[in-house]
């Protein structure tokens, strides 16, 4: 019994990352999430108590995912500049990827302060992976330079995702540029 609903558990946030990636968070809705599955609408509701229940697991599961593949691409940099890129350029590359809708959908108004923290926690771990890397950069406040960094990273990814009329390339290289050299560098 326990391994059928880890299995439909597991069914479920897939759909849910399929909804996700395909609408945007309106689409995340127990009635899809139900059709997608197979399950009576009710049954959803045995698993989790919200859609923003949904978008939590989604970001415990998938985030740390998405941050390890963040410091994987860091760690074949060669470099703090290079680490710096590669910072920029992979959390723009999984743009793309369902797994990252689930992060973007954090910031859907429904859900509570609690969930809004921890998730805010779990992105502070992203930014924590590049403070050292600015530091011996120079920053004299790597930290702050590291949220503005991700800004910067926040920023293109919202640009692409909104189907920019640049490419997704022309705006990977200019927020790699700004990390790197600055608006005026």
């Amino acid at each position: 019994m326990a391994e059928h609903r880890s299995m439909q558990r597991a069914a479920l946030l897939d759909a849910a990352r399929t909804l996700l990636s395909e609408g945007g968070t309106e689409a995340l809705t127990f009635p899809a999430l139900a059709e997608r599955t197979g399950l009576a609408r009710s049954s959803v509701y045995e698993y989790f108590r919200s859609r923003a229940a949904v978008v939590e697991e989604l970001c415990e599961v998938d985030f740390p995912v998405w941050a390890a593949e963040v410091e994987a691409a860091m760690a074949c940099a060669d470099g703090p500049a290079a680490k710096v890129e590669a910072y920029v350029r992979k959390q723009l590359e999984l743009v793309g990827d369902r797994r990252h809708r689930a992060v973007v959908a954090i910031s859907a108004s429904e859900l509570d302060a609690g969930a809004r923290e921890e998730i805010r926690a779990a992105h502070g771990g992203l930014v924590a992976m590049i403070v050292e890397a600015l530091g011996e950069l120079g920053h004299e406040q790597p930290r702050l330079a590291a949220i503005l960094l991700q800004g910067v990273v926040d920023a293109a990814v919202r640009r692409i995702e909104l189907g920019a009329a640049e490419d997704p390339a022309v705006i990977a290289e200019a927020a790699v540029g700004m990390a790197l050299r600055g608006v005026c560098g």
